[in-house]
């Protein structure tokens, strides 16, 4: 099985909760759902699940590193 992509999920959804008679005029509404979404979208600065997985662990080793040079810090202003 595949995954949908977001935005075909999305664009699944709001197909959904249309009345029945405007699902009967389904050519092309789906793809016209998805490129409004798309063109709204590209307006934002969104970034892909992925690039927001690896800023997550470069920030997380960043945070292990400032907490490391803190500790440095404190030991070696409690030498003075």
């Amino acid at each position: 099985m595949t995954k949908a992509l977001p935005l075909d999920e999305i664009t699944q959804k709001l197909f959904a909760i249309l009345p029945a008679s405007v699902q009967n005029l389904e050519s092309g509404l789906q793809q016209q759902f998805r490129e409004i979404l798309q063109a709204a979208f590209a307006h934002f600065d969104l970034v892909t699940r992925e690039e927001f997985d690896v800023q997550t662990r470069v920030l997380a080793k960043t945070r292990e590193k400032v907490e490391q040079l803190q500790a440095q810090v404190e030991a070696l202003e409690q030498e003075k």
